[in-house]
């Protein structure tokens, strides 16, 4: 066994060999004899021949060649799970930014400002000489807009920032809050003709607005509440436009205000008790309300107020004038209560007017005589009594005084004048035609006298018509007519002087009495 497996190595040996050599080529059938040969010299009951050849050494055994266990197989491919999401943050409120580091630097200085358009509308405010004005600016020209008509072509200046310098009836001044400060303080449209539904709402919003004058142009609405809260506003002067409605109270809330003038206007109703009321308008001295369309009487508060200049003229007003108005006898300089439908007999508190200038209340349906206390007006220059149905004599007194430059007495029923009532009329100064005076030229006729004398004739306080009271002193000249009624106080309940001596008809209305026998 051994020898074979010697031969079969040595054959393989050998074959090796000669294939390495490239040096015998063997055929097949070369090959298969050489096996035969190796193969018919081993049997398996012969022993092993003595060699006298050394056995080379066997070759080593071949390694035995472990299979290779089989890479494991892969594994099972399923779809993967997608792997959980993450927790969500836990929210809490960010803590706020920090606040920038404060700059050491100065800030540069405003860039200069361009010169501006005379037609831009929407100017920058470093424009302007003052941040006031700049707010005036935006109001001024709103209102532009709503300008319905300008005759003049007022509006064409109102371009620009130089509001102060180059608009058309605007001025400015420092304001009382601020010296330094430089604001709109006076508008001035007289005569402009300016149009708008409406100018109150232009006024309330100039806060600094002290002077606001428009007369004479095309305004409608009325004054709203807001005028009032201007704090420097102390001359308004609306007058003769288109405003409406019943007088506007909220002015009795404008503290400040001296002068006010809302004249022909179409303002209704009747005029309010607080327009004189001292502790509402405290520094008002200028009132004119006519031409408009107020009614009813005045109020008796007319004796509390402070006002110098009145006029109340041309409207609908009645009742009689009020015995309150003597308390303005330190204050009111001229009265001008004419054409409207007041009635009654003059009161003798007239006379205590000793500042007034101007009275006038022509045109009314006033009767009675005139009171004697009209003497004692020293300032006066102009009296009205025309166009009423006053009667009796005219008072010397009165024709006595000084500055008097004119006195109309025409179209009522006096029946006489003395020496210095003639002189007057002579000069001109007196007007006394259309009354009843026997000998005077441009009288009524003795009919429509006596017409008028056939009713009667009556007025209350009568005795207090002779009394001079500047004089405390009663009035020589001819009583005015019958015995005083005995339900007015005599004057010297009051302490004022005598009681007047009780006199008889005046010669002048002797041939009147003779024809109403």
């Amino acid at each position: 066994m051994a020898h074979h497996c010697y031969d079969i190595a040595e054959f393989l040996l050998l074959t090796f060999t000669i294939l390495l050599s490239n040096s015998v080529k063997i055929t097949s059938r070369e090959a298969l004899e050489i096996g035969n040969r190796v193969d018919r010299s081993w049997t398996p009951h012969n022993t092993p021949p003595n060699c006298s050849t050394p056995t080379p050494p066997p070759p080593p055994p071949p390694p035995k060649c472990s299979t290779p266990s089989p890479p494991p197989p892969p594994p099972k491919c399923s779809t993967p799970s997608p792997p959980p999401p993450p927790p969500p943050p836990k929210c809490s409120t960010p803590s706020p930014p920090p606040p920038p580091p404060k700059c050491s630097t100065p800030p540069p200085p405003p860039p200069t400002c361009p010169k501006p358009s005379p037609l831009s509308l929407d100017l920058d405010p470093c424009l302007f000489v003052d941040i006031r004005i700049y707010r005036a600016y935006k109001v001024i020209q709103q209102f532009k807009v709503n300008i319905t008509s300008d005759e003049q072509n007022i509006t064409n200046s109102w371009v620009g920032a130089d509001v102060c310098g180059n608009y058309t009836g605007f001025y400015c001044d420092n304001p009382p809050d601020n010296k330094s400060a430089i604001a709109l303080a006076a508008i001035d449209f007289n005569g402009f003709k300016l149009g708008a539904a409406s100018v109150s709402e232009f006024i309330s919003q100039l806060k600094d607005l002290a002077f606001f004058h428009a007369n004479s142009n095309n305004f409608g609405g009325t004054i709203t509440a807001d005028v009032a809260k201007l704090p420097y506003l102390y001359e308004l002067d609306l007058s003769n436009n288109k405003l409406t409605g019943s007088f506007p109270l909220d002015i009795l809330n404008v503290v400040n205000l001296t002068f006010l003038d809302i004249r022909f206007n179409s303002f209704v109703g009747s005029v309010p008790f607080d327009l004189f009321n001292l502790q509402k308008l405290p520094k008002l001295e200028v009132l004119f309300l006519n031409n408009n369309n107020f009614s009813l009487q005045i109020p008796d508060s007319i004796g509390q107020t402070s006002v110098k200049y009145l006029t109340l003229a041309n409207n609908q007003l009645t009742g009689g004038i009020p015995r309150s108005i003597g308390n303005l006898s330190n204050t009111l300089v001229e009265v001008l209560l004419l054409n409207n439908q007041l009635s009654g007999c003059l009161p003798y508190e007239i006379g205590l007017l000793e500042r007034a200038t101007v009275f006038d209340v022509g045109n009314n349906w006033l009767t009675g005589p005139l009171p004697c206390s009209l003497g004692c007006l020293k300032s006066v220059e102009q009296l009205n009594f025309a166009g009423n149905y006053l009667y009796g004599h005219i008072p010397e007194v009165v024709c006595q005084l000084g500055n008097l430059l004119n006195l109309s007495l025409s179209d009522n029923y006096f029946t006489w004048v003395g020496p210095a009532c003639e002189e007057l009329i002579w000069k001109g100064v007196l007007d006394a035609r259309k009354n009843c005076i026997p000998g005077r030229p441009l009288q009524r006729s003795p009919e429509e006298c006596f017409h008028f004398f056939s009713k009667p004739l009556q007025c209350h306080h009568w005795p207090w018509y002779d009394y001079i009271p500047c004089n405390d002193d009663w009035a020589s000249a001819p009583s005015n007519g019958p015995s005083p009624a005995s339900n007015g106080p005599s004057p010297a309940s009051n302490g004022n002087g005598p009681s007047p001596a009780s006199n008889g008809p005046s010669p002048a209305y002797s041939p009147l009495f003779k024809q109403r026998s």
